[in-house]
Parts: structure tokens; sequence; C-alpha cells
């Protein structure tokens, strides 16, 4: 059911000089309001937790009482929004230049398009965890460059290295996000990542600096020159969406997948060419934790058109093998 806008006065607060030399960061941005009843159960944590690239990832923080907040750049601009579960009913608050569109897509960020009821598991295990989370739904953001880049910086390294260079290069190129929420947070408050031409700016010093080598700052500089292209990948099938994605080089299935899913709420984009993935499909579903991409895709074909569902289930479920290998090894090229 739509809920309507209605303005509210933002808290006033300093501005930090960099907001007030950025005229996409005004210095009193008023909110705007909304409330969503959605169509069944609704996690917010379970639909909105794969935006969150690490704990202390600049764009989204989730609050003590399990409210969301989240700075992103919208095509109306930068917004911030920020989510609370009202007992049945979603109450959304958003401000800067994007927080109309913001409100607009509301339903859809939160997996109003998404059909769990298509869903037929195949396996006792993925019932089980169907049955204990309800509330998961598969969200849309509709901006494909915001999962994007976060998951090229992801390519070849470890988490560590791609929160912390994801990190650095949002705070230092990025906009404090509109409303309260860039002063609201005591450790560091939201930021907005750069926009398509400031990431093609950053000297290449920065990202040795911020740990991501030649090869994947190549591929973002490359992605951002075609940005709205990229852009249009949001609408499109995902067949089709995939190929537009993989035209750039350096951008892969394992990128084009971990994009969509977040992008389009694409529920049949399963992730291949993980490090750890196909161990862990083939422990939970066949109890073979030496299993390779191929396997796992056998083994998820009975849920063809629900894989990535049904790998975001087994993943929910806990049942992953033990770790008998050390973890891959941490580098740091900044100290090069």
């Amino acid at each position: 059911m739509a809920g309507r806008f209605a303005p509210r006065s933002a808290p006033r607060r300093p501005v930090p000089r960099q907001a007030a030399a950025d005229p996409a960061a005004p210095r009193e941005a008023a909110a705007l309001t909304r409330e969503w009843t959605p169509p069944g159960p609704l996690d917010l944590r379970l639909v909105l937790g794969p935006l969150r690239r690490g704990p202390a990832d600049p764009t989204f923080r989730i609050d003590r009482d399990g409210s969301v907040w989240r700075a992103t750049r919208t095509p109306a601009g930068p917004g911030t929004l920020h989510v609370t579960d009202r007992g049945g009913r979603i109450g959304a608050t958003a401000w800067g230049p994007g927080a109309s569109w913001l409100l607009e897509q509301l339903p859809v960020l939160l997996g109003a398009e998404d059909d769990p009821e298509a869903f037929r598991p195949r396996h006792r295990l993925v019932a089980a965890v169907q049955h204990r989370r309800p509330g998961l739904r598969l969200l849309r953001t509709g901006l494909v460059v915001e999962s994007l880049i976060p998951s090229i910086l992801e390519q070849k390294v470890t988490t560590d290295e791609a929160y912390r260079a994801w990190r650095l290069l949002v705070r230092t190129y990025g906009t404090p996000a509109p409303g309260p929420a860039a002063t609201l947070f005591t450790t560091h408050g939201l930021h907005v990542m750069p926009d398509a031409r400031t990431w093609s700016l950053i000297p290449s010093w920065e990202w040795h600096r911020a740990g991501v080598d030649a090869k994947r700052s190549a591929t973002i500089l490359r992605a951002v020159r075609v940005a709205r292209r990229l852009e249009e990948a949001a609408t499109m099938p995902l067949p089709e969406a995939t190929a537009r994605l993989e035209l750039i080089p350096g951008i892969g299935p394992w990128t084009s997948a971990e994009t969509l899913q977040r992008a389009n709420g694409a529920a049949d984009a399963v992730t291949v060419g993980d490090l750890h993935l196909p161990g862990i499909i083939g422990h939970a579903l066949a109890g073979n934790r030496n299993a390779d991409d191929e396997e796992m895709l056998a083994l998820l074909t009975p849920y063809e058109g629900q894989r990535h569902r049904a790998t975001r289930l087994i993943l929910l479920s806990g049942h992953t093998p033990s770790r008998r290998a050390p973890r891959m090894t941490r580098g740091d090229i900044a100290r090069l």
C-alpha cells in the first residue's frame, strides 16, 4: 500500500567543510517521510544486509533499534534513507535531492517485486531455513554502478582488503550524506559514494594507497566511463543485463552476478568463480566440501530460476564445512 510523503524539518547541524563546497550537499536538507505495508513478513536486516560492505561501510549502518541507514547516489542526486520496522509497517525518512526517488522506490528496494512463493525447496535443509526465515525477500536497488564498484574491489582479494579500499575511497572522495546521518554516528558519519566523474579523476597513487591494484582500478575506470549505459542494465532481463556488464574488460561472471543480485533483484544470478561458495553448497546439499563450480551448478539445477535465493537460504543455514586451511593471505600493496 503506497504511503504519503510528508515534509518534516531536519535537525540543524554544522556543515562539514567538504559538504559546504559541494553543491550536491545542501546545508539544510528537508526530510520526506513515507509508510508502506509489505505484502508479507519482512526482515529488514536480511533484505538490506547484502548492501553492507563490511562493519564500517561508510554508506550503510544498522542502528541499535534494528533500523537501517543508507546513503546513496540516485538518478536525482545524493540521498539518505532511514528505514524502520514499525510492527508490520515500514516507516521511511529520506533527505537530500534523491529523497523523493528513494521513497518512490522503497517498495521495490524491499522486495515488493520479488516472489518468494515461486520458490520450491527440494532439500530438507533448504526447506527448514525457508520456514525459519519467512522475512527473506530479494532487494532491488535499481542502481548498477553502486553495486558494481565494490564488487570489482572484491575481485581476487580478501574481504578485509576490499572493505578497507571501499571505506577509504568513499570517505576521501565521496560527500557527507544529506540529513543528520553525516554527524549522527560517533565514529564516522555516512557518506555518499563519488559520482562517475570523481571516480575517473582519482589519481593512481590514491588507488595504490587504498590497496587497489592496477587491474581492478583500470576496470573501475572503464566502467565509470560508460556508467549511463551500465545503469540501463537495471531494467533488463538477467541474460541481457549480464551481457551488458561483461562487455567491460575485467568484469566477468562473478562480478556481474554479485552486482545484479543487488541492482536487479535477480533471483537466478548464481555466483560462479567464488573461492568458497562451491564447497559450501556442495557440503550442504551433497556432503562434498570439495565441490567445484560445475558440481555446484549441478546441485542447484532443481532451483533453476531461483538459484540465488537457494544460495542465500543455504548460507543462512550456517551449515558450512569447518575450516581446515589457513585463510587467504591478506596483501597490502600500499606498503610497496
